[in-house]
């Protein structure tokens, strides 16, 4: 199957992120356009018709590699404390101080490249997040630690289902707990 990369805008980097992380260029970030230049058309797999027939060993591949590479808010929240990973904040510095997962590194995107090998020692299991499911911020966060041979993994639902499971959220002000969103969480606070 061929992918392709369906973006409007001249550098698919900040097409995909949005605008928000700047500073990221080729000098920063020089291994991320030859990572976004790898062919990706989404729209295939739907006109093609092969995701998801009945016995689609493709599809079933597809989504246990994918597994492999993501943990969920409750499973971080579970073994947060015991470490064994360093959880880190891909977000700005104005979101970070919004609030943020109390124990995470700030390590905005577009820094990972320059600031990563000297804030966690190399070898060692990385757990990214950005704000939720509607921002792809932490893949690319993502894509950059595993460019650099770190074992990675994307924490889905990012800092929005956190919160909205009444997890522990850090601000200048201190760390505060909201109370839990039935619609996301069946754990009791």
């Amino acid at each position: 199957m061929r992918w392709v990369w369906n973006v409007p805008f001249q550098d698919p980097y900040l097409a995909t992120v949005g605008r928000g992380l700047e500073g990221w260029n080729e000098t920063t970030m020089p291994n991320m356009a030859a990572l976004l230049e790898q062919p990706l058309d989404r729209t295939q797999v739907i006109t093609e018709g092969t995701a998801g027939r009945a016995g689609d060993n493709e599809a079933a591949a597809y989504f246990r590699a994918k597994v492999r590479f993501e943990i969920d808010v409750m499973d971080v929240a579970e073994k947060l404390p015991a470490g064994g990973f360093v959880l880190v904040d891909t977000r700005r510095r104005a979101s970070w101080e919004h609030g943020h997962v109390p124990g995470a590194v700030h390590l905005p995107t577009a820094d990972i490249p320059s600031r990563a090998p000297e804030l966690i020692a190399s070898g060692t299991d990385v757990v990214v997040y950005s704000w939720g499911p509607g921002c792809n911020g932490s893949t690319f966060a993502a894509i950059a630690f595993a460019a650099l041979g770190y074992p990675v993994k994307e924490m889905i639902g990012g800092i929005e289902y956190w919160a909205r499971n009444g997890l522990p959220v850090e601000t200048i002000a201190g760390v505060s707990r909201g109370k839990p969103d039935g619609l996301v969480t069946a754990h009791a606070s």
